[in-house]
């Protein structure tokens, strides 16, 4: 089950598409004009959670719709984690312990590896290797075409954040997670040892971002925090009041941080000075679902049962579009439209630029796990323990002088 009962609640919910290299299509005034090119193999790909380090959930390319269910494949308890697309291959973890990597063209299982818990967090891939944290306290780092383990990190509680990665001196990569042990990890992806530990005063849940030497990422602890990438240092700590308690992802654009709270609100916060720039205020739902970053527009899950979209300039709301559950799951930005799944069992395109709906299919259970896109195909995990791929409806042929 995703919802933890800390003093408050925090929870884990967790998505694929971007062309690394390639600028993204314009999704509402284009993508994010910082978006850098990305980790992984060549092609198609969205290797880690909201598809780049910024955690910006923007994917390149044309989606069409309607969209016709293209394969399924089933596990043996729900997934709430979400895929990640690397070299032909989907990964995604299931409560039922399992990593699965599955062939994109027809949903077969290329391989799986098992863990003592549920995988809650969404894998990340790197160099062929594929991390993911579990609920049984470690983090592994799996072969992503054979998967055997290269090797483990045990920490002292569960891991429900994605794993994020930056470059170090002397050409080293470290890779950084967050753990319900209160502490954001520094690790060196060839072997697993620790670099560096930071510590909060709660837990950390959701999947920390990247830019430049800044890596930022709210706390349990009702803090955003900045830490020094290459130090593990603090840089700047925001203090978001009380019963702000950040259990999502954090995405970064143009010098803020754009996140929401548990004490319904969602901000943006200026790295620089720490000021609050808006606040998009609710009476009552909190928010737990990460941004898409459009280059206009901010786009969002909540928990009173509504898709938002805001200006990203002024916070001012731009339209909402209502659902019959939470929406926890994290929204894509893709050709002008957005991708999003709700606990009300039905994943939703929308038109970006009016909230209109262009497409919806009722999958039956809840949605917790965040869509991915990639090449004009929609993945996104279900409670019913299936991973789904959508793509493009068939075309009628048409004969010669038609």
């Amino acid at each position: 089950m995703v919802n933890v009962m800390l003093p408050i609640v925090c929870s884990a919910a967790l998505r694929w598409g971007t062309v690394f290299g390639l600028e993204a299509a314009p999704c509402v005034g284009g993508t994010p004009d910082d978006a850098p090119p990305g980790p992984g193999a060549e092609g198609a790909a969205w290797p880690m959670f909201r598809g780049d380090r910024q955690q910006r959930g923007v994917a390149p390319g044309a989606l069409e719709v309607p969209l016709r269910l293209l394969w399924t494949f089933e596990a043996t308890k729900a997934i709430t984690s979400s895929p990640v697309v690397a070299a032909g291959r989907a990964f995604v973890g299931s409560d039922d312990g399992f990593l699965y990597a599955v062939d994109l063209s027809d949903g077969s299982l290329a391989w799986k590896f098992q863990t003592e818990e549920a995988i809650e967090a969404p894998p990340m891939v790197l160099d062929d290797v594929v991390y993911v944290g579990s609920t049984d306290y470690r983090l592994y780092a799996i072969d992503a075409r054979t998967g055997e383990q290269r090797w483990r990190f045990e920490a002292d509680e569960k891991i429900l954040s994605g794993v994020n990665w930056f470059h170090a001196p002397a050409g080293r990569t470290h890779i950084i997670f967050g753990c319900y042990d209160n502490i954001l990890y520094c690790l060196n992806a060839a072997d697993g040892s620790v670099v560096w530990k930071y510590e909060t005063d709660n837990y950390v849940n959701g999947t920390a971002a990247i830019d430049g030497e800044r890596i930022v990422f709210g706390g349990c602890d009702a803090v955003l925090h900045v830490v020094n990438a290459a130090e593990g240092t603090s840089v700047k700590r925001v203090a978001l009041g009380e019963g702000c308690h950040v259990a999502g992802s954090v995405a970064l654009a143009d010098g803020s941080a754009y996140l929401g709270h548990y004490g319904n609100a969602f901000v943006r916060i200026d790295l620089e000075t720490g000021e609050v720039r808006w606040t998009y205020a609710n009476p009552r739902h909190a928010f737990f679902s990460a941004p898409a970053i459009g280059t206009d527009r901010v786009i969002f899950g909540g928990r009173d049962r509504n898709i938002h979209c805001v200006s990203r300039e002024t916070g001012e709301a731009m339209w909402t579009f209502p659902t019959r559950r939470q929406v926890d799951s994290s929204p894509v930005l893709c050709d002008g439209k957005v991708i999003a799944g709700s606990e009300d069992g039905t994943l939703y395109i929308l038109d970006a630029a009016t909230g209109s709906e262009l497409w919806s299919y009722d999958l039956g259970r809840s949605i917790i796990s965040s869509p991915a896109v990639v090449d004009g195909v929609v993945l996104i995990g279900c409670s019913d323990g299936r991973m789904y791929a959508f793509g493009p409806a068939e075309k009628e042929e048409r004969k010669p002088n038609d």
